[in-house]
């Protein structure tokens, strides 16, 4: 809610959406990195699996999540 605020209060709410944000998170981590189809499911908050697979999840890949996420902060600084 955070960001559709903030989407609101600069005016982008009628152009942009939270979830075209997330889409194109997604779609660059598919097409720009090597990174796990599970680890890029997780840096959106998603549950991975079913509840059997779910319950033998222990880890939360923070380290291949916060690489991840620092490849993205550098593909988004401008030039």
């Amino acid at each position: 809610m955070t960001l559709t605020k903030i989407l609101r209060d600069v005016g982008l709410a009628d152009r942009a959406t939270v979830h075209g944000f997330r889409a194109s998170f997604r779609t660059w981590a598919l097409e720009q990195t090597d990174t796990p189809w599970a680890v890029c499911e997780a840096a959106l908050a998603h549950s991975l699996g079913d509840s059997t697979q779910q319950a033998y999840i222990r880890g939360d890949a923070y380290t291949k999540r916060r690489k991840l996420m620092n490849q993205w902060a550098e593909y988004l600084e401008l030039p």
